[in-house]
């Protein structure tokens, strides 16, 4: 792989490229074209993890997004200064590598869907052991395997791509750099993958970013190199931070996160000497604040060490693993036992339970309704209810197209919005025009 490739600063869908007297490169006009859109806006009422809070606030998948493209664009800092020295690729291109990286961590979180990961497993289930199951003959088999493993990794290529109605070719027209650091999974959903990165609807779009980027190799795609980054940014941030924010809920006690981070520190002698001396007078909150500070500035520096030495394998598209599964001896356990922790104690919380159980029944309802409005159209009712549907999410074309628009709309949704608009489509709640 070549970087005046990889960091191609063409635009999706732009087929005259614009000319542009902007002091920001084209790299960092993505970065702000995502923070200044409402679909990035939206997130700060998406769920992260847990339930949006009252007088307690914790992340929201806005708050998470932020600090991952924080985490990411130091670890990408650390690894551009390498690939400066490595590289004969000039030096003014590969400065603009942490803010593609940053705008992909932006990105990331922007496809999913209300109510956390809950959401996907909603929508997931409706098609494969819900009432969308009388479908299955109307649909390919890859058709199908998008809607019962409806992936927001998936969702993000869509949304940022496609050409819904109102809208300008190439979606948010973004950079071909910016778009392929997104694609975690480089594969379709009928790979025999956990995860996959693109819909059918978007293979075409797929390629033309894989082509831009010359992203194959005897046949085979392969990832982009900063997807790695990307990916070890997110790691590391959720895992940390949801340890942070159980202590703010009470879920966790302040020994037991001493006891899971404090051991990130001791591996280093002076930054656990610099701990203890300045943490005297501290709060509980301020000290784990402080803890989980040290704890992500080490896991930077050793993420972007991992990449350094895998640099070469990774240029060749031979390394096919996380940047966090290949973590120290003295530090990948430390990572685990935070991942086991979230898996038996923060995410069986009661509140977060209750969040899913929730969140499945709204989002299940709400697909339910409107499709069945899209199966019969010339209904009263079903017209109705297609009239509430934002033009840009108007179903139309084929039913699988018009299902795709529905999940996209559904998908669009803020926690609030899905639930208010499921109080009002049960009769829970009767609209009133305010003034």
């Amino acid at each position: 792989m070549q970087w005046t490739k990889l960091l191609n600063g063409n635009r999706f869908g732009d087929q005259k490229q614009e000319q542009t007297t902007d002091i920001r490169s084209q790299f960092q006009r993505d970065y702000d074209r995502l923070v200044f859109s409402p679909e990035f806006r939206k997130l700060q009422s998406k769920t992260q993890v847990f339930p949006l809070p009252g007088e307690i606030f914790v992340h929201n998948r806005l708050t998470h997004s932020l600090e991952v493209a924080s985490v990411g664009k130091s670890i990408a800092s650390l690894v551009t200064e390498f690939i400066i020295k490595k590289s004969k690729t000039p030096a003014i291109l590969l400065n603009e590598i942490p803010t593609v990286v940053a705008t992909a961590c932006l990105a990331h979180d922007i496809g999913n869907p209300p109510f956390g990961h809950s959401g996907e497993d909603a929508i997931s289930s409706y098609f494969l052991d819900g009432e969308g199951q009388r479908f299955q003959n109307d649909f390919s088999i890859t058709e199908w395997t998008d809607l019962t493993r409806f992936e927001g990794n998936a969702n993000v290529l869509r949304l940022l791509t496609h050409q819904y109605s109102g809208r300008r070719a190439g979606g948010f027209a973004l950079t071909y750099a910016s778009l392929a650091s997104m694609i975690k999974y480089p594969y379709p959903s009928t790979k025999n993958k956990k995860k996959y990165g693109y819909f059918n609807t978007e293979e075409h779009t797929f390629n033309k970013i894989i082509e831009a980027c010359a992203l194959n190799k005897n046949g085979k795609t392969i990832r982009h190199p900063l997807v790695f980054l990307v990916e070890a940014a997110d790691d590391i941030s959720y895992l940390i931070m949801d340890i942070e924010d159980a202590h703010r809920l009470d879920i966790l006690t302040t020994e037991h996160v001493f006891e899971y981070l404090l051991p990130f520190v001791a591996t280093d002698a002076k930054q656990l000497q610099r701990f203890n001396e300045q943490s005297i007078n501290l709060s509980d909150e301020e000290k784990i604040a402080y803890l989980r500070s040290l704890t992500i500035n080490i896991l930077v520096k050793e993420c972007a060490n991992i990449f350094i030495k895998y640099y070469n394998d990774i240029m060749i598209g031979e390394l096919e693993t996380s940047l966090a599964s290949l973590l120290p001896a003295q530090i990948k356990p430390l990572l685990n036992n935070c991942q086991k922790l979230g898996q038996n104690k923060i995410y069986t919380d009661e509140g977060v339970r209750k969040l899913e159980i929730s969140g499945h029944k709204v989002l299940t309802t709400l697909i339910r309704t409107y499709i069945e409005a899209a199966l019969s159209p010339h209904k009263y009712y079903s017209k109705l209810l297609i009239s509430t549907i934002p033009p840009i999410f108007n179903p139309s074309g084929s039913f699988y197209n018009k299902v795709r628009l529905i999940t996209d709309y559904i998908s669009s949704m803020t926690d609030t919005q899905a639930v208010k608009l499921y109080r009002e489509l049960m009769g829970i709640d009767i609209p009133q025009r305010t003034q």
